[in-house]
């Protein structure tokens, strides 16, 4: 059974490019981002890792900490830091995980069964599924997960936009429609009804009995 939505991500301690990390003492009362790759030099990777150092001051306004798992060394991540740096144009300063032995990679269950992953000459198509992303509440629980294939690049500005919404609608009786950005209404959850939800969150525009908008509470 994979990580679902509502697990307790699992602690795992590391080394990275910030030193030894003890995963749940490292998050701390933080919303987290993490982001796995199968290998380190690889094209498409190299891009996403860039778009996640260029996003680094938005993942700061939303008091939250972005981590990266490779299944390869340190000493490979630092290296491939410097060709990060030179695509994206600035610095790529967050951590990134040494998960040459795969503790992560199982234990957040982002690959295929093990007998598919041989000792040696291990190439990117074998980890092929670590191409992941969580997004982990301050809770440590998992809010949300999408995972793609090895040929198409992860859209940043969607995770960021998946991660406005979550923030948006944790542990209140909100959700967000399609293709929602922050500003734009919400929807008022069915747990409350009409009465309490205008008294909650103002006048409401009902599309139908059960699709009930309200204006964007954090936005006003």
């Amino acid at each position: 059974m994979g990580l679902r939505i509502n697990d307790i991500a699992p602690d795992f301690t590391a080394e990275s490019t910030e030193g030894s990390i003890s995963f749940h003492d490292w998050a701390g009362d933080s919303y987290v981002i993490v982001f796995s790759h199968p290998r380190d030099f690889t094209p498409v990777c190299t891009t996403e890792f860039g778009a996640v150092a260029q996003l680094a001051p938005e993942f700061e306004k939303r008091g939250t900490k972005v981590i990266g798992v490779s299944v390869d060394s340190v000493a490979d991540h630092a290296k491939w830091k410097r060709d990060i740096e030179a695509v994206a144009g600035v610095p790529a300063n967050f951590a990134i995980i040494d998960d040459s032995e795969l503790t992560v990679a199982k234990a957040y269950d982002m690959l295929p069964a093990d007998y598919y992953l041989p000792t040696e000459g291990r190439t990117p198509a074998h980890s092929a599924t670590v191409r992941t992303v969580f997004i982990i509440g301050p809770d440590k629980k998992v809010r949300l997960t999408m995972t793609y294939p090895m040929s198409v690049g992860r859209n940043f500005a969607e995770i960021l936009r998946a991660l406005d919404a979550v923030q948006e609608t944790d542990g209140v009786p909100l959700a967000t429609p399609a293709n929602w950005v922050p500003g734009e209404d919400v929807i008022v959850a069915l747990s409350l009804d009409d009465a309490a939800a205008e008294a909650k969150y103002g006048k409401l525009d009902k599309k139908l009995p059960y699709l009930r908008f309200a204006k964007d509470p954090n936005h006003g």
